[in-house]
């Protein structure tokens, strides 16, 4: 069975994988079509994938864990907005 840290490991770097490959997609389509909300729907996956896993572990650092959880939320909020206006916009 594996430990707890290579678990959380595993499922980040699937996680960053998958969202990539799901941003790497949007994107070649965007740059295929040059539909502008499909650019939308790249800086709003981007906004949701930095949000959800890159922030979590960069500011690891911070002493307050609340204000970290803040900037994680805000990236993961701000990705969400981008992509109602890409919905709204298309």
């Amino acid at each position: 069975m594996l430990d707890p840290s290579t678990t959380h490991y595993v499922l980040l770097a699937a996680h960053l994988i998958v969202g990539f490959l799901l941003v790497f997609f949007a994107a070649r389509a965007f740059k295929r079509t040059r539909y502008p909300p499909m650019l939308l729907l790249v800086i709003g996956f981007t906004l949701l994938i930095i949000g959800e896993t890159v922030i979590e572990d960069t500011f690891s650092f911070l002493q307050s864990e609340d204000l970290q959880k803040i900037i994680e939320e805000g990236f993961e909020i701000a990705g969400f907005l981008v992509l109602i206006l890409a919905v709204k916009k298309s």
